[in-house]
């Protein structure tokens, strides 16, 4: 009996330990491929729920079926313009075939591997197809905003002016995308979507980029500063020939004025001393008085002649001082 009961319980643990080999669960976000020593046998199961299989000699492969992330690192690459930039992208794929996924590719991490190569080079090729602005920039119809107070002049100049796009960020990102789901698609990958995350100079480069960009700003501003610079001038010239103009216009009118002024000074003058011989005689006298007091000083010196008409009035005035004086002696005799 106890033999028995051995071989039953014996039994019995071998029948539970082979039914829970043979009972699998697949989940809602997974798929799974059944293997048989190392090789997939049957269809890819891909509906959720209890599944079995052979115990001990099959495998359950399972194999994620939600949308995952593919995250790329920043590479170095040139441009059509000749510009080295660093481009980082990010991609979402899906497995939609996980038999070819499984025969090929194994694992998540040989996919991985294998979208870094194939997304790596179709990004530079395409980079290299096209030019920064176009890489950069996705709105096509772009227009400067300009200032209200540039003249006419100014804006024929298209001072401003934009680069045209002809294609656009957005486009790139689109051949990109095309060229490289072809290539996934033999892996049982279906890639669903692929952005650029962030385009940078290299940093070799970027000093030199950033020195030529400053130098463009610099001419821009040397050029405004010296038509600012000839306006200021212009101004100034006209503000100088409008105030000699000014100045000159007052200077005539006051000279007119003092030129009349004179005149009727001197039709007065001349009918005041023209009356008779008398008050010319006090005119010359008045005008030679003024003159004295003009030329004499304390220390003076004149040296004039006896026919001078300055002499003339001096002569007068000693001759008036000895008849003074000889009255003055006679009256000295007769006492």
């Amino acid at each position: 009996m106890k033999i028995m009961s051995s071989i039953v319980a014996g039994v019995s643990v071998a029948a539970a330990i082979a039914a829970s080999s043979a009972v699998y669960t697949v989940g809602e976000v997974e798929q799974a491929i059944i293997t048989q020593f190392g090789k997939p046998v049957g269809t890819p199961i891909i509906e959720a729920g209890l599944k079995v299989k052979l115990p001990f000699i099959q495998a359950v492969n399972r194999i994620d079926r939600r949308v995952l992330e593919w995250d790329g690192s920043p590479s170095d690459m040139p441009t059509k313009d000749k510009l080295y930039i660093s481009v980082d992208l990010f991609a979402r794929w899906q497995i939609i075939d996980p038999l070819q996924y499984f025969l090929r590719l194994r694992d998540e991490r040989s996919a991985q591997s294998r979208l870094d190569d194939i997304l790596g080079s179709e990004t530079r090729n395409a980079v290299a197809k096209h030019e920064l602005i176009e890489i950069i920039r996705t709105t096509k119809g772009r227009t400067p905003l300009r200032d209200n107070l540039l003249t006419d002049q100014e804006l024929a100049q298209d001072i401003g002016a934009l680069v045209p796009i002809t294609k656009g960020r957005a486009l790139v990102e689109q051949q990109i995308f095309e060229a490289a789901a072809e290539k996934v698609r033999v892996f049982g990958i279906e890639l669903l979507d692929i952005r650029f995350k962030r385009i940078n100079y290299n940093e070799s480069v970027r000093p030199k980029i950033y020195d030529r960009m400053i130098s463009e700003r610099r001419q821009i501003a040397e050029r405004f500063l010296s038509e600012g610079n000839g306006e200021a001038a212009r101004i100034q010239g006209n503000r100088v020939r409008d105030l000699n103009k000014i100045q000159s216009e007052a200077y005539r009118a006051v000279e007119e004025i003092r030129g009349a002024a004179d005149a009727a000074a001197a039709d007065i003058y001349a009918g005041a001393y023209n009356v008779d011989a008398a008050s010319v005689e006090f005119f010359e006298f008045t005008r030679t008085m003024q003159a004295y007091g003009d030329m004499i000083s304390d220390d003076t010196t004149l040296v004039l002649t006896t026919n001078s008409d300055l002499f003339r009035f001096f002569r007068g005035l000693q001759t008036e001082a000895l008849s003074v004086r000889e009255p003055a002696s006679g009256a000295d005799d007769g006492g």
